[in-house]
């Protein structure tokens, strides 16, 4: 082989890594959340690929959060202002018993859209961002199915309905 052959291989080779290496550390985004087949409140399976197409507010959640039980009441804020107009809040409890989770829902008035992880939960977060898999975790998802926005911790109003306003056009 040729030095000037060797070069082009090797040089072929470190571009291979690189790319390599920038794809692995580019941001995680919704694909695997929309591969996922969640559960509704009534424990049946639901794609949540149904819900592809809708600008969505998408939090991650569990009942013995403290902060998820904090940002609760600005979630159902957002929906109740913004639901009406194309918004989909969408709950996804870190639980798999759905008695326990309707009952919660019902103590907390969570009048939106919330699903089970079951099992699932912490792969799915970490699959998508959140390596640790910790709760509160949000995700902003535009009509398209990308990821505009995505927050680790309680979300307080003033995000929720920024977040809201740019996924509806309305800045």
């Amino acid at each position: 082989m040729t030095p000037e052959r060797m070069l082009k291989r090797l040089f072929s080779l470190l571009l291979l890594c690189f790319t390599a290496a920038a794809w692995a550390q580019a941001p995680a985004g919704a694909s695997p959340l929309f591969a996922a087949t969640l559960h509704d409140l009534n424990d049946k399976p639901l794609a949540f690929e149904s819900l592809r197409g809708k600008p969505m507010i998408v939090n991650f959640w569990a009942r013995w959060c403290g902060p998820c039980r904090a940002e609760i009441p600005e979630l159902v804020a957002a929906h109740d202002a913004h639901g009406k107009h194309g918004l989909a809040v969408v709950g996804i409890a870190l639980d798999d018993n759905a008695d326990n989770t309707r009952d919660f829902i019902k103590a907390y008035d969570m009048r939106y859209t919330n699903l089970l992880a079951k099992t699932q939960g912490v792969e799915l977060m970490q699959s998508i961002g959140n390596p640790k898999a910790v709760v509160p975790f949000t995700l902003v998802i535009d009509r398209a199915g990308n990821v505009v926005g995505s927050k680790l911790g309680a979300m307080k109003k003033a995000e929720i309905e920024a977040y809201a306003k740019q996924l509806l056009g309305k800045n």
